[in-house]
């Protein structure tokens, strides 16, 4: 069961119960990564200037098909926030941003696949995913090149025809392959270096959204894409 709990400044949030919750986080909730300032976080307004791609990114985009990223830290903030209920069950809340969310829209519209690989499995995960139409969605997969290999025979790809966006070390061995690979802003340094670009926003603050941009701006799609947003 997912509970919306509304947008605030270009962000969605989503509440899904886990499965198999066990009821012993602290009542209240916790958030495994400290949320002081997280409201000024999610209000922090993303750059209005034009970001100009480097040219030699440019090129490792235009052949790009696949589109691929990680969930916790790239689409979303690096907060993993557990809410427990007096019944006993345990809900995850993942914090998305409206813009990511547009920008994979405009990916699929424009002929781009799209598709997650995360370690963690959760409900508002799949229904952000639904949402998002995106076609490849692989969750709990803790060693992630397992999946990566496995989605490069389903969309009869090659590396060089795949973008991954991730931010931190199960990340890089796909970062180490993908034809396009990038780092958000906020990233781990080994992250970064395994990176051929590195977004100027950081995760779940339209990270994604750059990166859909970068590729369609590389493709010479970026002027059609434009009027065929959806919302």
């Amino acid at each position: 069961m997912l509970r919306p709990l509304g947008a605030l400044a270009g962000v969605e949030v989503l509440l899904g119960t886990l499965p198999g919750g066990d009821g012993r986080g602290p009542a209240g909730g916790r958030c495994s990564t400290k949320a002081a300032g997280a409201q000024g976080l999610l209000l922090q307004k993303m750059s209005t200037r034009e970001i100009k791609f480097p040219s030699a990114v440019l090129r490792r985009a235009k052949p790009i098909r696949v589109l691929l990223m990680d969930v916790d830290g790239t689409m979303t903030p690096r907060y993993v926030c557990l809410q427990a209920f007096p019944d006993g069950s345990v809900a995850e809340m993942k914090i998305f941003n409206a813009h990511d969310g547009a920008g994979i829209k405009l990916a699929a519209i424009m002929g781009i696949r799209t598709g997650l690989i995360t370690g963690r499995d959760s409900p508002a995960t799949a229904r952000r995913a639904r949402e998002a139409s995106m076609e490849f969605v692989v969750q709990g997969q803790a060693k992630k090149l397992e999946a990566y290999r496995a989605i490069l025979v389903r969309a009869g790809v090659s590396d060089h025809e795949v973008a991954y966006v991730g931010d931190d070390l199960p990340d890089v061995p796909i970062l180490e392959r993908a034809g396009l690979a990038v780092a958000v802003a906020d990233a781990t340094y080994e992250t970064k270096r395994a990176a051929h670009y590195i977004t100027s926003a950081r995760g779940g603050e339209g990270a994604i959204r750059e990166v859909v941009e970068l590729i369609l701006k590389a493709q010479g799609k970026w002027k059609k894409a434009i009027p065929q947003a959806i919302a």
